[in-house]
């Protein structure tokens, strides 16, 4: 019986991963949907890039910071590759709920999203060279770093003692919030878009060349969420990942319907990418709470987040910051939302969680807008953070990888 357990469980973490895995490829329609034709190539590659230098990272050192074992719950290392533990692949982890190479792989499908989150918003105007520098120390350090507070057994984890603590499930912080933080400092230190704002600083809009593809990405992220909430849950235990399924779901339509109603309330029309980035807030403001939730508060969350996205994109606006798919509104407001909610609604509601969960988002605030700061103010000061004035009006397409997205082949006829 207990073998059968142990092998659901390792099933039920390994199709989680593959699911978190093609969340990927729903980030990549995202922003290549939102953006312009002539950038989609610089988009793909960021992509790709971040997926498969963030398992090396990972694995080199980022497991080991985020998992260190004894600490003194700030920083700690365990050491450089992913060795087996003593207890061999069932080591007591998890409770020994599935194989410590299950564990690596999950927790390393996160990793990279972080960065992910970054590739959208700095969008259509960042050097891709200075785009991986960043990508290789965010997510090499700072990303478990971070982690290892809450999830490692750090600091966040013991507050208030045996009864407390900061609770973040599946990552509207340590995830969401880490790529929203990052995601601030560098649209501002890069600037906005040529053509974003007019002359008297009034937003303009840059249509997207592929909308289609961006509803394909969100639909697919929807999808990669049962494995990022469900796989949280750490086992295939049926009530605990039934419950969380069910609350991601729920938070996802309501964010939609939330951000669709209020948007066409103040704009008067049917924004779809309104409407879509909705559903992301949704699942983001679920995500710290979604094992704490009844199917009614999950609801709420999810109104409320789709609202919020609405206001969040008219104020990045109004302050005069360019965010082509939205990040910072889904992922950092969002992520804090999400997080605060915890102490407002569900099963650990009360004054001193509210509490607990604002020292978390504000530990994670300070740390990743500093280091992110730093890490990208070293890159514009060296070798330069954003593309010539001409490259940007061409496309990066052509002036950083040589090709076009959509080649248009004819027949040449002698």
């Amino acid at each position: 019986m207990e073998t059968a357990i142990f092998t659901a469980n390792n099933i039920w973490m390994m199709v989680c991963t593959a699911l978190v895995f093609f969340m990927h490829l729903g980030f990549s329609f995202l922003e290549i949907g939102l953006t312009r034709q002539k950038n989609t190539i610089n988009i793909l590659f960021k992509n790709v890039f971040i997926i498969c230098m963030g398992l090396l990272l990972y694995y080199i050192g980022g497991f080991n910071l985020m998992y260190p074992g004894d600490f003194n719950g700030y920083l700690g290392f365990a050491g450089f590759g992913i060795p087996l533990p003593e207890g061999g692949l069932t080591a007591d982890y998890a409770s020994g709920g599935y194989t410590y190479w299950t564990d690596f792989l999950f927790q390393g499908m996160f990793a990279a999203t972080a960065a992910t989150i970054v590739s959208g918003a700095v969008a259509e105007r960042i050097k891709l060279g200075g785009f991986m520098i960043f990508t290789l120390v965010y997510v090499g350090l700072v990303y478990p770093i971070v982690g290892s507070w809450q999830w490692g057994g750090g600091f966040l984890s013991s507050l208030g003692g045996e009864n407390g603590g900061f609770h973040d499930f599946a990552g509207s912080t340590l995830v969401h919030s880490v790529g929203g933080w990052a995601a601030l400092i560098a649209i501002y230190l890069l600037g906005p878009r040529i053509g974003k704002f007019d002359e008297n600083g009034k937003a303009q809009a840059i249509p997207g060349h592929n909308i289609p593809l961006a509803a394909a990405g969100v639909l697919i992220l929807w999808l990669g969420w049962f494995g990022f909430n469900g796989g949280s849950v750490l086992s295939g235990d049926p009530a605990g990942t039934s419950l969380v399924l069910v609350t991601t779901s729920l938070a996802a339509a309501a964010g939609g319907i939330g951000a669709f109603v209020l948007s066409t309330i103040l704009y008067k029309n049917y924004d779809l990418t309104m409407f879509l980035n909705g559903i992301l807030g949704g699942l983001v403001g679920i995500t710290a709470g979604a094992d704490l939730m009844s199917p009614n508060e999950a609801v709420i969350i999810g109104l409320l987040a789709g609202a919020l996205i609405v206001l969040a994109v008219a104020f990045v606006d109004k302050i005069k910051l360019d965010d082509p798919v939205g990040a910072v509104a889904v992922h950092l407001i969002c992520g804090i939302f999400g997080t605060l909610a915890v102490g407002v609604f569900g099963a650990k509601a009360g004054l001193d969680q509210f509490l607990y969960q604002l020292a978390g988002v504000g530990a994670t605030a300070t740390f990743c807008s500093l280091t992110a700061f730093i890490i990208l103010i070293v890159i514009k000061k060296t070798s330069g953070l954003r593309v010539s004035k001409e490259e940007e009006l061409e496309g990066l397409d052509l002036h950083e990888h040589g090709m076009d997205a959509y080649a248009d082949f004819r027949l040449n006829q002698h």
